[in-house]
């Protein structure tokens, strides 16, 4: 077997640089982790074949120089056509018995992270998201008896009074009852999944649409990027119709004093794992804004109840949204820069 076929095998990336940082050899995962082909990558700066990429280029070329390994663990890699990664780096310098040529020369391997982070990270999420809403649970009930109570007691008493003026005051306390009590409702949610039944995702998305077209404001443009060959698929259609409504219409409060552009996404993606088990197919759904972003402080609780970044936001749009995906076995992820913000809801299309 060729040593080079032996290389093509692997999974991981290699690649071959000198104490410039030319490249003087490229794998077949390298190439597709950069999606560059091999003349693109061969003899070139190394520097020329990413946007971003966690680790300096002036201590990869310090380290060479050294005869020195370097190990950098889950840094981010953007390549040039944008695609963002996690990837574990390791620079290891070639003994002169590997180096068939005059040249200082030193081996990178780099691992993708992505899968194993986004499990560790979805599982660290649902299990917190779930502490929180059980708290907010908790809360809510407690909330909803007194609450009857309070609401009961001013219908008897609007009952008693005989001056019209004062049933206003009682008329107020029942309406903001009422309110509270939607409130409560909204926190407490459904916690089980319920009955579904076989539906298209782009009449799902198109009820949206015409909801919030109503309404939209004249500095936004809002266009779809649909692929028309994905299946029906089980699914509670006012719940996956509420999670995308409350996604697009933040991306629309997020928008609205800028103006710009959001985008609604639809394609598949084989072999997907959505928390401890892997999919042979998923819905990839992406809801794209050119707003100004995320506050990185909120990306962490982004999911929780009651966490919101606007002043008069209630914070349970993306918690319910969250919530509903996780009914049917999929997931939200979020991806947040200034200018571009992207919300995926991955569902499993089993059968």
């Amino acid at each position: 077997m060729k040593f080079d076929d032996l290389l093509n095998h692997l999974v991981t990336a290699v690649i071959v640089i000198n104490d410039e940082l030319m490249l003087r050899y490229a794998n077949g995962a390298a190439e597709q982790l950069l999606g560059l082909g091999s003349h693109k990558l061969t003899d070139h700066n190394f520097v020329d074949s990413y946007q971003v990429l966690g680790v300096d280029s002036e201590l990869l070329a310090s380290a060479l120089a050294d005869h020195q390994g370097l190990t950098v663990n889950t840094a981010p890699l953007v390549t040039l056509d944008g695609q963002q990664h996690t990837v574990d780096i390791t620079l290891t310098p070639l003994e002169q018995a590997l180096n068939l040529s005059d040249e200082n020369l030193a081996l990178i391997e780099i691992r993708q992270v992505d899968q194993q982070r986004r499990i560790h990270q979805q599982l660290s999420l649902d299990a917190q998201q779930q502490a929180a809403q059980y708290l907010v649970r908790n809360l809510a009930h407690e909330i909803k008896n007194p609450l009857g109570g309070l609401r009961g007691a001013a219908q008897l008493l609007s009952r008693e009074l005989k001056d019209p003026e004062l049933g206003e005051f009682t008329d107020l306390i029942i309406e903001q009852a009422d309110r509270l009590r939607n409130l409560v409702d909204r926190l407490l949610g459904p916690q089980k999944p319920t009955k579904h039944s076989r539906h298209n995702i782009h009449e799902v998305i198109q009820k949206v649409l015409k909801l919030v077209s109503m309404a939209l404001p004249n500095n936004i443009e809002l266009t779809q990027d649909y692929d028309p060959s994905i299946p029906d698929m089980e699914m509670n259609q006012d719940q996956l119709q509420q999670a995308i409504l409350n996604i697009v219409q933040n991306a629309i409060q997020a928008l609205e004093h800028y103006g710009g552009h959001i985008r609604i996404q639809t394609r598949t993606q084989h072999q997907v794992t959505i928390g401890t088990v892997r999919h042979k197919l998923v819905l990839v759904l992406s809801i794209i804004d050119d707003g100004p972003g995320i506050k990185p402080e909120l990306m962490d609780t982004l999911f929780y109840p009651m966490v919101t970044g606007r002043e008069q936001g209630s914070g349970l749009g993306l918690s319910i949204a969250h919530n509903f995906a996780r009914l049917h076995g999929g997931r939200i992820d979020c991806r947040s820069v200034p200018g571009s913000t992207t919300f995926t809801i991955l569902l499993p299309l089993n059968g």
